[in-house]
């Protein structure tokens, strides 16, 4: 009896395991708001990013404020290989990065420690 409850559990964590890391998990995404011929999306930096998934339009300045309420040193900056930024966030403070929207396309971006990534769809 016990082998069978010990291969049950076994079984329900390899299960967990499987789909923490391959699930398709639902992500938060954002299409920014145009005012004034600028765009803007406020993100907060919480254990990853909420949105992860930010949509510009081409051409259209844009500005990204980043929040930081996670005390992780991981999420202390944030890399915009793409753009060359690699901008610090201070905890509980707004920083903005201005996004150049010129050019179409999906771009990454991560933590300084790239374990936390998100998307900028530009079109």
């Amino acid at each position: 009896m016990t082998k069978i409850l010990v291969l049950i559990v076994g079984l329900a964590i390899i299960g967990f395991i499987l789909w923490w890391f391959f699930g398709n998990h639902e992500v938060a995404s954002q299409t920014a708001d145009i005012a004034d011929n600028k765009q803007s999306v406020d993100v907060e930096v919480s254990g990853g990013y909420s949105p992860e998934v930010i949509t510009l339009k081409k051409g259209v300045p844009a500005t990204l404020n980043f929040t930081r309420k996670d005390a992780s040193s991981c999420l202390d900056r944030v890399v915009f290989s793409d753009f060359g930024i690699n901008q610090e966030l201070p905890q509980n403070q707004k920083e903005a990065i201005d996004i150049d929207t010129s050019k179409p396309g999906e771009f990454q971006w991560a933590c300084g420690m790239d374990m936390f990534h998100g998307k900028l769809i530009i079109k």
